[in-house]
């Protein structure tokens, strides 16, 4: 990975305990890494250029379909729109280096 890339992971991986966090473990640190697979999963559907809907409509299937909780799109979108900020952030700073 680039370096703009792992930052990209690393704030990924940061935006989803955080902002994210379905399974309310935020404010467990042994907790800490309980989402990275799908945060893994979220970056390579950016680094693949996936659209807004595709990444919301991913967290809603696992909230819905792998966690068995009670869709929330209004949550997932706002997770979306801060994950898609992150990654045009740095991909627009890369643009200007």
């Amino acid at each position: 990975l680039s370096n703009d890339d792992e930052e990209i992971l690393v704030r990924i991986n940061e935006i989803m305990p955080y902002f994210w966090d379905p399974i309310g473990v935020s404010d467990e640190p042994y907790a800490r890494d309980e989402y990275d697979g799908y945060a893994m999963h979220v970056f390579s559907m950016c680094k693949n250029n996936a659209n807004r809907e595709e990444i919301r409509d991913y967290l809603n299937i696992v909230i819905t379909e792998k966690m068995g909780l009670k869709e929330n799109i209004q949550h997932d979108e706002k997770v979306t729109s801060i994950i898609i900020d992150t990654v045009e952030y740095f991909n627009n700073r890369k643009n200007i280096h």
